[in-house]
């Protein structure tokens, strides 16, 4: 078998776009894979072409063979952009080895020790800006069966936060504590944005509200600044999105700056590199709780991965998508009390519908993280998936 062609798929999706790349062969079994990199999908296709070079005529069989070679030979190896891109071809790549076997890849990697996960939902709280509104919402989404939720309450601030920010931002999470009750999870998100004696302050203060974890405190430049939030932090601390490979982990796991692990399966290298990661963290007891806020195809990688890894615990998904999802990709999602049951299909058990996929062309996206309009993540009309 032999690899004929490598395509990118943009599709539009209002807060960003999807990026999905499939591979065909010359015995018309294809693979698909996904690396939406958020407002950088322009970088992502030029690097894709690179790959393209060098896959057409492969044996698409020999997955780790090509990430080796593809990663070894680019000389300014790592970052988001390159490991985007080749995470993408790489659980293509898987896609194509599970169907050509007919069995599902988390069987390629040695059997299911998890039949089904558990999930916290991120995009909950579209549109909601006072505190009552987030609760109102969180109302809504465990009467949908959510017992995880994730939002990020801290307005626009940026390194410091005022103390009338603060207030806000503690009132809103006291607000959805109280409207969920204790038997609901709260995650609460930082987006990598502050400096260390404010992250420090904030997580002494999400103390009373007992959430599952605190993510990433501080930018991603410097594990040493979250080692130091970790180091006083009342709450357990995540992080790790924003790190690319098993090499970048390295020094995560060298001086420990967080509790729980999050790598992207669309960012770190696929699905192979997590793996390898979440291994380093099981062997220093450190939960792999995947970051996995993207589209259809990621989430199908992510819980095909999440089936064969001990250390799993829990999956981000988005609560609600475009009204077109549904029609881009054949995703069907069992959830039932807070889990999603791991597809049995073969492969990664999806298949994107590429003439759906082209009726939603690219738009430019821009980060919305400090302009005030963060919950602005979903068009008035949305549709649940799960």
């Amino acid at each position: 078998m032999k690899i004929t062609d490598v395509k990118p798929f943009v599709v539009d999706c209002f807060r960003t776009n999807f990026v999905f790349v499939k591979i065909y062969t010359d015995e018309g079994i294809t693979g698909v894979g996904e690396g939406t990199l958020e407002y950088k999908e322009k970088a992502f296709l030029g690097a894709l072409e690179h790959i393209k070079e060098y896959l057409v005529g492969k044996n698409p069989l020999n997955v780790e063979q090509h990430f080796h070679n593809i990663y070894r030979d680019a000389y300014w190896r790592g970052g988001s952009v390159l490991m985007s891109a080749l995470s993408a071809v790489e659980m293509a790549l898987w896609d194509i080895l599970g169907k050509y076997l007919n069995v599902p890849v988390y069987q390629l990697l040695g059997g299911k020790v998890n039949d089904k996960v558990r999930i916290y939902v991120n995009g909950w709280f579209a549109g909601a800006r006072e505190p009552e509104e987030f609760a109102e919402k969180a109302k809504q989404a465990v009467k949908r069966g959510v017992t995880a939720m994730k939002w990020d309450p801290f307005g626009k601030s940026y390194l410091d936060i005022s103390n009338e920010a603060l207030d806000k931002a503690l009132r809103c999470v006291a607000a959805v504590r109280e409207a969920v009750g204790n038997k609901v999870d709260l995650l609460i998100e930082g987006h990598g944005r502050f400096n260390i004696p404010t992250g420090i302050k904030i997580a002494k203060e999400l103390e009373q509200f007992k959430p599952m974890f605190f993510e990433e405190p501080t930018p991603p430049d410097s594990l040493e600044a979250l080692k130091a939030v970790r180091d006083k932090s009342p709450v357990a601390i995540s992080a790790g999105e924003r790190l690319y490979t098993r090499w970048d982990y390295r020094r995560f796991f060298d001086i420990m700056p967080a509790d729980y692990i999050q790598p992207d399966i669309s960012h770190a290298g696929g699905i192979m590199e997590l793996k390898k990661i979440a291994a380093e963290a099981e062997c220093r007891y450190i939960p792999f709780a995947p970051h996995n806020p993207s589209g259809p195809v990621a989430n199908a990688a992510t819980l095909q991965l999440a089936a064969n890894t001990p250390n799993f615990c829990i999956l981000e998904i988005m609560y609600s998508d475009v009204e077109w999802r549904k029609d881009i990709t054949n995703e069907k999602l069992e959830y039932k009390d807070g889990y999603i049951t791991i597809p049995d299909r073969a492969g990664l058990g999806i298949e994107i519908n590429e003439n759906e996929c082209l009726k939603h062309p690219y738009k430019p996206h821009t980060l919305r993280h400090y302009d005030g309009t963060l919950t602005d993540i979903r068009p008035a009309k949305t549709e649940f998936y799960f």
